[in-house]
């Protein structure tokens, strides 16, 4: 008898912190689905964010294929798609980080802010929900590697898969992140800009990192989307013959301080980076609303 009693208040704390994370979980995933039904509602979104990185693999791609040297016979546009590929997710995750900013405009995020959930669950359903979003889109994009000389290789597309997924859920969170501090959507929208166009072009998604000036080859290495083009052209271009000074000139290798990253290091990099930065977004989040 004595035993029972003693157990019973053991376990019913334990079952209270069950119950509590089966609804944040449950309260992430209403956020969450909320960014699916907004975005499947919005197909003018879909198709421009989908014709960007069209232009960029068959008009800039073909146009720079004649006046770049690949170092052999793979063509610039075959180089040139797994960044493409990579950076198809940063408009669309970015917005929607930022797009916390048009909630609390239009007020449902007052709403979100009076249920009875923690802002680390809002936090996560924004970030999952954007990521799902931008992953998603970027999906129909493998569907023409055929047409760019990349093999339809079904274990190469589930990494690239994954790559994106991990990519986009780095961005959205660093979106939410930023939309925790700015409060109108004109200072979101410059912002967001400001953000975009330095990640995007200092990834190495445009060009090869290798024989660049010290000064850009800092700067590639400290930008957190360099961590993601390079491991999904490192896997693409793994699948192709490359010859000795494509490889050389090709094949990304980037290094800290003399020491040359693995691949599987650089998508852990991008993985404790993202969990940094929901952290940190759901701790601004509590201080400032």
């Amino acid at each position: 008898m004595t035993t029972q009693e003693t157990a019973r208040p053991t376990a019913e704390p334990i079952a209270e912190v069950r119950n509590d994370l089966a609804h944040q979980v449950r309260a992430a995933w209403v956020v969450t689905r909320r960014e699916l039904l907004r975005f499947r509602q919005d197909r003018a979104r879909m198709v421009t964010m989908l014709l960007q990185p069209l232009l960029f693999v068959f008009v800039m791609g073909t146009g720079l294929g004649s006046i770049v040297e690949t170092g052999g016979s793979t063509s610039f546009p075959t180089f040139l798609f797994p960044g493409v590929l990579a950076t198809s997710v940063l408009f669309t995750a970015a917005f929607a980080g930022i797009s916390l900013v048009w909630d609390r405009e239009f007020g449902f995020l007052r709403e979100m802010m009076v249920a009875p959930i923690s802002r680390a669950s809002i936090i996560w359903g924004k970030c999952l929900g954007g990521a799902i979003v931008a992953t998603g889109q970027s999906l129909v994009l493998l569907a023409i590697v055929g047409t760019v000389g990349i093999p339809y290789d079904p274990v190469l597309l589930l990494q690239l898969a994954g790559c994106l997924f991990l990519g986009s859920l780095l961005l959205t969170a660093l979106g939410v992140l930023l939309s925790t501090r700015i409060k109108t959507i004109q200072a979101a929208m410059p912002v967001s800009q400001l953000l975009i166009m330095p990640m995007m072009f200092l990834s190495g998604a445009l060009f090869p990192v290798s024989g660049l000036p010290d000064w850009l080859s800092v700067l590639t290495r400290l930008n957190p989307l360099t961590y993601v083009v390079q491991p999904m052209r490192h896997l693409v271009l793994a699948h192709l013959d490359l010859t000795a000074a494509e490889r050389e000139r090709l094949v990304p290798v980037l290094s800290w301080f003399g020491w040359e990253v693995p691949v599987g290091v650089q998508l852990l990099a991008v993985a404790v980076l993202t969990l940094g930065l929901v952290g940190l977004a759901a701790r601004t989040f509590r201080t400032t609303e």
